[in-house]
């Protein structure tokens, strides 16, 4: 693994108490030019983690706080009328950055959220028959409450589909909580926290990701699991694009293992983070179960 990359799981835990394994896969994602998903409580770091990264990677956050009267105009942006010049300018919204912050993306109607849908699978905005191109390292970081919680919206399956990763927060052990409890210093360690990774390296790590070999034998899995999903009563059939995100992921977990090749134990460990989300309807969105139906998925293989 690139020692920068180390080094910023690491020092992780100086503000995030062990959650090292959840940055880990977040930084995963990136690397192959993913959006991630994150659900759980209010209160369990999910904003702070999103912050952490991007500090560390020494990009600026463009934060949308999504709420129930948010409009997709809050979001892409609206032309306002010159006085001077008799015409319309456009003035580009909070979408138009490189790190996007979704915060409580599900506190929205499904019709604010399909805001993000064009720009998430095309990385481009097409709006009053204007086109704008996003930057190349442009990310989606979405964060969401439960679904039992009060005031939330299901996200649609288009949009779920976009997510490359789904993951939760989870409660730190009693000695993490402990130490939490004690310190009184995440905001300060946030704000001193360094950039490790520029954006240079970043392309090129993602270029030799990009680079890690697949064996025949598991594109064969990754079909089987595919294939699978689609002859089940009890879940949605998984589409192309999760084929695509779990080779993806795939490579970035030997990566991490500091291996230039995908072994079937990557596929086995990536496989509920990258399409837990993706197999049950929004209805019944709840991740332990979207794992569970992806570990029914590996028990068939």
């Amino acid at each position: 693994m690139n020692e920068k990359l180390l080094t910023l799981i690491e020092n992780s835990d100086k503000i995030l108490k062990g959650k090292k394994e959840q940055v880990k896969l977040v930084m995963s994602n990136i690397l192959v030019g993913g959006h991630t998903l994150i659900e759980d409580t209010p209160g369990v770091g999910k904003t702070t983690l999103v912050k952490y990264i991007a500090k560390s990677l020494g990009l600026d956050i463009s934060r949308i706080q999504f709420t129930n009267d948010l409009l997709p105009s809050d979001i892409l942006g609206t032309s306002i009328f010159n006085k001077s010049t008799e015409s319309f300018l456009f003035h580009k919204g909070p979408i138009f950055g490189e790190f996007i912050l979704a915060d409580e993306l599900n506190r929205a109607p499904p019709k604010t959220q399909s805001a993000l849908l064009q720009a998430m699978e095309e990385k481009t905005i097409t709006i009053e028959n204007q086109h704008f191109e996003l930057p190349e390292i442009f990310t989606v970081i979405a964060t969401q409450n439960p679904q039992v919680q009060i005031g939330t919206f299901n996200l649609p399956e288009s949009q779920l589909d976009r997510f490359s990763m789904k993951i939760k927060m989870g409660y730190p052990d009693k000695e993490k909580t402990i130490e939490l409890l004690k310190e009184h210093h995440a905001e300060e360690n946030l704000s001193n926290a360094p950039a490790l990774i520029s954006l240079s390296e970043i392309l090129l790590l993602r270029k030799e990701i990009k680079a890690i070999h697949l064996s025949d034998e598991v594109y064969e899995l990754i079909y089987k699991l595919l294939s699978l999903s689609r002859n089940q009563g009890d879940m949605v059939p998984l589409s192309n694009r999760a084929g695509i995100d779990l080779v993806n992921l795939a490579k970035a977990c030997a990566f991490m293992q500091k291996r230039d090749y995908v072994l079937p134990d990557d596929i086995f460990f990536i496989f509920p983070y990258c399409v837990g989300h993706r197999l049950t309807h929004p209805d019944n969105a709840n991740i332990d179960y979207e794992h569970k139906l992806a570990k029914k998925l590996l028990e068939q293989i």
